[in-house]
């Protein structure tokens, strides 16, 4: 039963990018997470398309490790990693109200405990990631360089 869900959730993403199901997913939840319903892991990342410079607004769900909150790409390379790599990570998350941060890459090597615990937290995240939550760390180091990872940073660090 769980492969079968995991194929449908799988099949709104083909090639990186959602189909219309998963865009109308996409603005109830950008919805839901600005006002803030959800608990904190929830937001909106708000981030300027690298071609036409219209804001973009994706619903992510983040993971906390350590006392740091990170965002992970569970479909890999995607339009939204693209964005925030051009725009140098400087995005907004919105959880009822807009905060600017800055999303820096962790390295390749440093990435698999942030997707087990990701992957362990953000239920959405499961059927495109394929390691179980349940396996090791060593488990997702096999997989760590398929998946951007970002640290989620206060703006005025950087000023």
């Amino acid at each position: 039963m769980r492969s079968r869900q995991y194929d449908r959730l799988r099949a709104m993403y083909v090639g990186g990018r959602g189909n219309a199901t998963a865009r109308r997913y996409a603005w109830f939840w950008n919805r839901a997470f600005r006002l803030g319903l959800l608990p904190r892991r929830w937001v909106t990342l708000e981030v300027r398309g690298r071609r036409t410079g219209t804001l973009t607004r994706f619903p992510l769900g983040m993971a906390d490790l350590g006392g740091q909150w990170y965002v992970v790409s569970m479909l890999g390379e995607c339009n939204w990693v693209q964005n925030v790599r051009a725009a140098q990570g400087c995005v907004t998350l919105r959880r009822r109200r807009p905060r600017a941060v800055r999303l820096v890459e962790v390295p390749v090597e440093e990435r698999a405990p942030v997707i087990r615990r990701y992957v362990g937290s953000v239920p959405g995240g499961r059927p495109h990631i394929p390691v179980d939550r349940h396996e090791p760390v060593e488990a997702f180091e096999t997989i760590a360089s398929s998946y951007p990872v970002f640290r989620v940073m206060p703006l005025q660090t950087f000023i």
